[in-house]
């Protein structure tokens, strides 16, 4: 094993829908619903995959929840600002920068949100590809999505492990015979790299 690759939310940022609805919603069960609608939602993978834009994904929210498509925009405008880094995996990602390990990024999102937080996080420093759902139309967990990066960057799947806090995503990995390690926090993931690849932290 000497490839890593990285999912990006939920691995090295912090994605919190829930806590984003909670500026908008104060009622719990209008919360629950517009989570359904928005982010657990079909159109939301169409969102990252990048067949269905923002605009159109406001006006078919606004319709299926009966709320004023200008609300539903304020709302998606936070959604970049509530990307914070976690830092201890972003420790972790340096420190195997750091020691030369092969780092890899695959990351469902949208276009227009991986611009802005490129310009506004250094840590893709760290990687040597990165590939972004939104950019080629292709999500995870499609198996097309993962042999592109390997294809792209010469990757061996029996070499590579796969980082995501997603099972689907990490149980598709697997399939296509990479090492799957599904993450939970930083040092949970720093201990299952470390027995993949004979070389702690």
């Amino acid at each position: 094993m000497k490839n890593v690759i990285f999912d990006v939310g939920g691995v090295l940022l912090d994605w919190n829908p829930g806590r984003i609805l909670e500026g908008y919603y104060a009622d719990p069960i209008e919360r629950a619903a517009m989570m359904k609608l928005i982010f657990h939602h079909a159109d939301w993978l169409e969102l990252d995959r990048g067949t269905l834009s923002e605009s159109a994904l406001l006006e078919r929210i606004g319709r299926r929840a009966q709320r004023p498509v200008p609300e539903l925009a304020n709302l998606f405008e936070v959604i970049p600002d509530s990307l914070h880094p976690k830092q201890d995996s972003v420790a972790l990602l340096a420190g195997l920068a750091a020691r030369r390990v092969p780092l890899y990024c695959l990351s469902n999102m949208p276009a227009r949100i991986f611009g802005i937080l490129k310009d506004r996080f250094d840590f893709w420093s760290h990687f040597d590809g990165i590939v972004i759902s939104g950019e080629i139309r292709l999500v995870k967990p499609e198996p097309e999505i993962f042999q592109h990066l390997l294809d792209r960057y010469g990757l061996a799947a029996t070499e590579t492990i796969f980082v995501d806090d997603l099972p689907a995503n990490v149980e598709a990995a697997r399939a296509l015979g990479l090492q799957g390690v599904l993450f939970h926090n930083a040092r949970q993931c720093e201990l299952a790299l470390h027995e993949f690849m004979g070389a702690g932290s």
